[in-house]
């Protein structure tokens, strides 16, 4: 096993077409990193690089401490899952399995015909390994049908047995669960983090889809427009988003942007909406900005219904009033969209709820849980 390393790694395509810029990412030996970010990111560019299936046009890739930009793709142990599976539909799937194995240990039918002994030997221990990850996955009794024999979810675990089969260095999946219906996918989610704690290979798992990211990935980096936005623990991304474009992608329902600026009242500072003003804790270094035009972020379970006890303190300062303009219920909870003025927000509140549509009802902010971001530079101001 080993690890896998970007260094100032860009792809160009074309004359102008940059799909990666000057990536810099380190992937650590058996963990489990996802690419994630919207279509045209760049995060797929990256993964195809890391296969061998696309040159980079600058920098460098390490898988372990070897350089691989050179190296052939069938040199590089590494194992794909793709997202349409890419079985062979002329194969039963014991044979699409072992595929890999038999290319990999017979390397010749001369050499076997010399060689007849290991030939046998070889041949059983690949028919054990096929069995094994077989029973893994679940797959036995479907081992002497054909791919069209079998379901979505029947295939992806074909897909994912041929890779295991192999026991590669690193795993390189491009959105393998795409494909697979909601509850499918959820329970194909949890299959593969099994995965990974038993057998503990690097794996890298590219996805547009957050909750998969966030769910999965002991690291998520986000990725736009070729460019690294932020690499970190799940909750570091959430709860300390690096940008405005971090925070509105990761979270669901997204958060809520309001354009603000920061004033002074006395020795106090707030940030301004327009429709209602917050005051900013003391420690916020957003006090700075006095005069200067910001955006203001709140995430949809940081706007409380005061009529609840919350363990947050409702104050003057931190209680706005909005109608309630739609209601949809989603059992624990509902979300609720809020017309406070002229800003529209989203809010999660629970089901213990008085607070019907059409109503106006007074609001709590969690104060200790507002982001604010710099205009110009989209940045996090913290």
């Amino acid at each position: 096993m080993a690890g896998v390393t970007f260094k100032n790694i860009s792809k160009v395509f074309g004359k102008d077409v940059r799909a990666v810029d000057n990536l810099n990412l380190e992937i650590k030996d058996q963990e489990f990193m996802v690419l994630v970010g919207p279509s045209g990111c760049g995060k797929t560019t990256a993964l195809r690089m890391v296969a061998g299936l696309e040159e980079a046009t600058d920098g460098d890739i390490l898988i372990g401490d070897v350089r691989v930009n050179d190296v052939p793709p069938k040199d590089r142990d590494i194992a794909m899952v793709f997202q349409n599976y890419a079985l062979y539909p002329h194969m039963n799937v014991y044979d699409n399995i072992a595929f890999g194995l038999r290319l990999r240990e017979l390397r010749s039918f001369f050499w076997q015909i010399s060689h007849m002994g290991e030939a046998k030997k070889i041949k059983a221990d690949i028919d054990a390994r096929v069995k094994e990850v077989a029973r893994m996955l679940d797959i036995e009794k479907y081992l002497a049908r054909r791919p069209k024999e079998l379901s979505g979810g029947q295939r992806q675990r074909v897909a994912l047995a041929r890779a295991i089969v192999r026991k590669p260095k690193v795993f390189l999946m491009d959105e393998p669960l795409s494909n697979l219906d909601a509850k499918l996918r959820v329970q194909t989610r949890a299959e593969l983090i099994r995965l990974h704690r038993s057998l503990g290979i690097t794996t890298v798992y590219v996805t547009h889809d957050q909750v998969e990211a966030m769910t999965m990935g002991q690291r998520i980096a986000i990725m736009k427009d070729g460019v690294l936005q932020q690499c970190d623990i799940p909750e570091t991304v959430y709860n300390l988003p690096a940008n405005k474009f971090v925070a509105g992608f990761i979270g669901s329902p997204p958060m809520n942007f309001l354009d603000a600026e920061i004033v002074r009242d006395g020795a106090s500072a707030f940030i301004d909406v327009g429709d209602f003003r917050l005051p900013i804790p003391a420690t916020h270094p957003a006090a700075a900005y006095v005069g200067k035009k910001v955006t203001l972020g709140i995430r949809p379970e940081a706007i409380l219904d005061k009529a609840l006890e919350s363990h947050v303190k409702a104050e003057a300062g931190n209680t706005i009033s909005a109608k309630v303009d739609v209601l949809e219920p989603l059992g624990p909870e509902y979300v609720a969209y809020l017309g406070a003025g002229k800003h529209n927000m989203i809010a999660t509140i629970d089901t213990g709820t008085k607070i019907k549509e059409g109503q106006t009802a007074e609001f709590v902010v969690d104060l200790e849980r507002i982001h604010v971001f710099d205009n110009e530079t989209e940045q996090a101001i913290r």
